[in-house]
């Protein structure tokens, strides 16, 4: 490596989600996959009297897919016990903001998202099957604002 780059793109399977505002600390959810960290400009079309080669497109506003969280069920989740079953059953929602960390071998963030004025959205468990020796587990889709990329 020269100059401290990275010459070769990171592996994704080393990450980390840390939820804050739930319960009374952050919470180090280790999630066994994230979907869904995307975001798209949409646009809106206007076409101009007497032009008819083409139709001029204009950014309207960002839109950010919804972020899809993974693992395997956790009996006592915070996650799930509290701010989950809080929204869903009691519709108190509490937004709250959370970062997911591509990590190196260290354990050192590479690079971190932040995740702002996240919602639950929808919960998950994978069908229980006696015919299938396969982990239960629970998914969760949030929305969320927005999010960006913080220095490392």
């Amino acid at each position: 490596m020269a100059g401290g780059t990275q010459m070769y793109p990171p592996a994704g399977f080393h990450f980390r989600v840390v939820f804050s505002g739930i319960g009374e600390e952050d919470i180090d959810s280790r999630f066994q996959s994230v979907s869904g960290l995307s975001m798209e400009m949409e646009t809106e079309s206007r076409k101009e009297g007497g032009e008819n080669r083409y139709e001029h497109v204009l950014p309207v506003r960002a839109k950010f897919a919804p972020l899809v969280l993974k693992r395997g069920l956790i009996k006592n989740s915070e996650l799930l016990k509290k701010w989950c079953s809080n929204a869903f059953l009691l519709l108190d929602v509490k937004p709250v903001d959370l970062t997911i960390s591509l990590l190196n071998e260290e354990h050192v963030p590479l690079i971190t998202w932040s995740v702002k004025h996240a919602i639950p959205k929808k919960w998950n468990l994978t069908d229980l099957n006696a015919e299938q020796n396969a982990l239960a587990i629970e998914t969760f889709e949030l929305s969320y604002h927005y999010f960006s990329i913080l220095d490392s």
